[in-house]
């Protein structure tokens, strides 16, 4: 586990509650799934928790991101709140979407997010049309969009990182390889060995991190952001790392190896930072439990608050329909 200088104490504390919340959240939003309590399917990033909330720590707040399904970590991050996330999830009148839409299909451009697209991965030309603005306005700011493994074989992700190559934008393609493009191996999705290598293909600088480790992809985002913001274009950085649940809570995952299961348990990015972390003395057991405490406090009242919103009434579908 790598120690960045520019991370100091304070930010790696942080960065680890960032991933144990993250956790905690959508833990409790899978018992309320269970529960039939829920609106639509429910998505989780268990075991990518280091992917979300490590490139969004790296950015500045006046960047704009364009995050998917399991990127939990970058809403927290951006500073929404588990009530809000609770809210979204339960199809509320006050959640972000006005109970038209649920899951992290949420939205703030006012905290630098742009709602995400269902069809992966869409959300890119949207961020590209963001940073192509960036650029026009001559404005030191970068956007970044997230995307799976299996989405990189579709006609959107190769006209939009060529583009991105040719126009030279401050552009930060995160793919978050987990392994599988919902029940496809890679073998049976592309036929080269790895998603960075297409990066020399298109003519811009690709990284391929260890997605379970926070500050490895910290870093790598760090200074794929401040080479953009220098004017050096799209950097493609794909993370590493292993989709632990299915794809959906009504995917059971039958068609993962156990043994692979096993392996990348072995590597949770929140365990691993954890010990790394009680290693240079900066975490012990005591801070494990308030931490705990702390969040499932902070969990039941995000949900009691959210449950007692108001539904939506019928009347509401006419409303923000256009812009």
């Amino acid at each position: 586990m790598s120690t960045i200088p520019s991370l100091n104490t304070q930010d790696r504390l942080r960065l680890y509650r960032f991933m144990r919340q993250s956790r905690a959240v959508e833990d409790a939003a899978w018992a309320l799934s269970s529960q039939g309590r829920l609106i639509g399917r429910l998505y989780t990033g268990h075991g990518q928790e280091a992917i979300p909330v490590g490139m969004t720590y790296a950015l500045q707040p006046e960047d704009v991101i364009a995050p998917m399904y399991r990127d939990m970590g970058a809403h927290l991050v951006r500073g929404v709140k588990p009530v809000e996330v609770f809210a979204q999830y339960l199809g509320k009148r006050q959640s972000n979407n006005k109970g038209k839409d649920s899951g992290l299909h949420i939205g703030d451009m006012s905290r630098g997010i742009v709602g995400m697209i269902s069809v992966l991965p869409d959300s890119l030309p949207v961020a590209l049309g963001v940073a192509l603005a960036f650029k026009l306005r001559a404005e030191p700011r970068v956007a970044l969009t997230t995307f799976g493994e299996g989405s990189t074989s579709t006609g959107a992700f190769h006209e939009a990182v060529n583009m991105a190559a040719v126009m030279k934008v401050p552009l930060i393609l995160i793919c978050e390889n987990n392994g599988w493009a919902l029940s496809t191996p890679p073998a049976r999705e592309y036929g080269g060995q790895s998603i960075v290598a297409r990066a020399e293909g298109y003519g811009i600088r690709g990284v391929q991190v260890d997605g379970n480790d926070v500050e490895a992809v910290y870093s790598a985002v760090r200074a794929a952001a401040d080479r953009a913001r220098s004017g050096g274009g799209p950097t493609l950085v794909e993370c590493l790392t292993m989709r632990m649940k299915g794809h959906s809570i009504i995917d059971a995952a039958e068609y993962v190896p156990r043994e692979q299961l096993a392996e990348w348990a072995a590597r949770d990015p929140i365990q691993r930072y954890r010990a790394a972390l009680e290693a240079e003395g900066l975490w012990d057991e005591g801070q494990e439990a308030r931490l705990s405490a702390e969040l499932s406090d902070e969990i039941d009242r995000a949900i009691q608050e959210a449950d007692a919103m108001e539904d939506p009434q019928p009347a509401d579908v006419y409303e923000g329909v256009f812009a």
